[in-house]
């Protein structure tokens, strides 16, 4: 399986990203500049986590014009599996790939702590190495995790099984004080409406080593290794 890796100016989860990859597919994936204009063929393309281009304007949007954007988007809507991780997930939505916005947590603090997560759909190349149901806890480290969509947007969202995870407390329960960020709904992830993309706030590859202190980020790069390979 061969992976890429976008870098933007203010990415900083690039190198994360790049290890728990490697790990999973036992290749380095290729690390590919925002000013590139066009990929090799991939089989999967990840947008790390950062902060691209310093946030300004709103946190994604320069990004989501750089060069290499455009064969993302080009890539993404011809069915290459397509993950962005928080900064990622940001850029996915700004670049038109996911619905929604991401905007400033409701505390108007940058939040960095383990959260736990719900797994609300199994049957994707993201997911099936989860259970329905399953409470994994994984970091999250954001100023703009707050996911904002209208109310058509998250019906469709609900009855198309585009909600990949949400936050909740140890017990799985979806409550507002285990939300981090005020997201609707409680989102911690969602994909687009063929799901061969996600984007996702919290940080799977800050917790796929024991070193890290946990590991249920390890089996969403082990799915996808496993989809890709069937």
């Amino acid at each position: 399986m061969t992976a890429a890796v976008i870098v933007f100016p203010g990415s900083n989860c690039d190198r994360d990203t790049s290890v728990a990859l490697e790990a999973a597919t036992g290749r380095p994936p290729l690390r590919v500049w925002h000013r590139e204009t066009a990929l090799p063929k991939v089989d999967l393309i990840v947008i790390p986590g950062g902060f691209a281009y310093g946030d300004y304007l709103r946190a994604g949007a320069i990004a989501a014009h750089s060069p290499i954007m455009r064969e993302v988007i080009g890539c993404a809507r011809a069915g290459v599996p397509t993950l962005g991780i928080c900064n990622g997930f940001q850029i996915l939505t700004e670049s038109g790939l996911l619905p929604g916005i991401l905007t400033r947590n409701a505390s108007l603090r940058f939040i960095c702590a383990d959260v736990h997560l719900r797994v609300e759909q199994t049957d994707t190349i993201f997911t099936n190495r989860y259970r329905h149901g399953q409470i994994l806890r994984i970091p999250v480290a954001h100023m703009d995790g707050n996911y904002i969509a209208d109310d058509e947007t998250m019906r469709a969202l609900e009855d198309r099984g585009q909600i990949a995870m949400r936050y909740c407390d140890p017990a799985g329960e979806v409550t507002p004080g285990a939300n981090p960020n005020g997201a609707r709904a409680n989102i911690a992830g969602i994909f687009n409406r063929t799901r061969n993309v996600l984007g996702l706030m919290p940080h799977p590859e800050r917790a796929a080593d024991p070193l890290h202190g946990g590991t249920d980020g390890r089996a969403l790069f082990a799915g996808l290794v496993t989809a890709i390979a069937s």
